[in-house]
């Protein structure tokens, strides 16, 4: 399963810092990607982006489709990474159906969204236990640094899910 987190963090002053505020949730913060088993265990974090940056985005530069292509594995997405696998034959990232105003969903497509969202709730558990860490409330850092920090808490993360 993948899927995309933004991570709050204190604003820091000037110009650089602004790529890293986001509209949607209206403050500063840094934005990853992570990739969880079937447990809701995390496997693999992204690099650290500014907090602006999309799903899909990051699933792109950071060539996920072609990682999980290269090794025969498929993921479980939500409506962020709806358009990044654009191969109808043989899918590698799984996305629920996504209603517009002039086309509702039908009752097959609603009830494979709730099994979709049924599916995907242990990468949201994954991600609620390594939002746990204290350190992450206080981060004030850039992404470059962000990026060891996070991957070092997946290991830590990990340990503490195998001890505990």
């Amino acid at each position: 399963m993948i899927d995309g987190t933004f991570i709050p963090t204190q604003r820091r002053t000037g110009k650089a810092n602004r790529p890293n505020y986001s509209g949607k949730h209206h403050r500063h913060g840094l934005h990853a990607l992570a990739l969880t088993d079937e447990k809701g265990r995390l496997i693999c974090i992204s690099a650290a982006r500014p907090g602006r940056t999309h799903d899909i985005t990051a699933a792109r530069r950071d060539h996920i489709l072609t990682h999980l292509r290269a090794v025969g594995l498929g993921a479980l997405a939500d409506l962020g990474f709806l358009g990044l696998d654009d191969d109808a034959d043989a899918p590698v990232v799984v996305t629920g159906f996504k209603a517009t105003r002039a086309r509702k969903l039908t009752p097959a497509e609603r009830q494979a969204n709730c099994i979709l969202a049924a599916g995907r709730a242990p990468v949201e558990h994954g991600f609620a236990h390594l939002k746990n860490w204290r350190i992450l409330t206080k981060l004030r850092t850039d992404p470059a640094r962000a990026t060891h920090l996070l991957r070092a808490l997946l290991v830590l993360t990990n340990l503490d899910a195998v001890a505990g």
